[in-house]
């Protein structure tokens, strides 16, 4: 996961201001992410939604057209 988000972090450049996380262990090296790009990441609480607002609007459009459980690669 840290390789991923380094790859797509240089394709961004100076558009990623910060990073906004889980707890969840693939980003257990987020501060190789931190020094190696620069921008700061925080992490959200658990069940708490809201702060993480954008990702959870993305979410919802997406489920609109791909159901839970349905691959997306089709």
């Amino acid at each position: 996961m840290t390789q991923a988000v380094l790859e797509l972090a240089s394709q961004l450049q100076d558009k990623l201001k910060t990073l906004t996380v889980d707890h969840g262990k693939e980003f257990a090296n987020y501060q190789a992410i931190e020094q190696l790009t620069g921008t700061p990441v925080y992490f959200a609480h658990a069940y708490s939604p809201h702060e993480r607002g954008s990702n959870e609007n993305r979410n919802r459009v997406l489920r609109r057209f791909i159901p839970k459980g349905q691959a997306s690669s089709n």
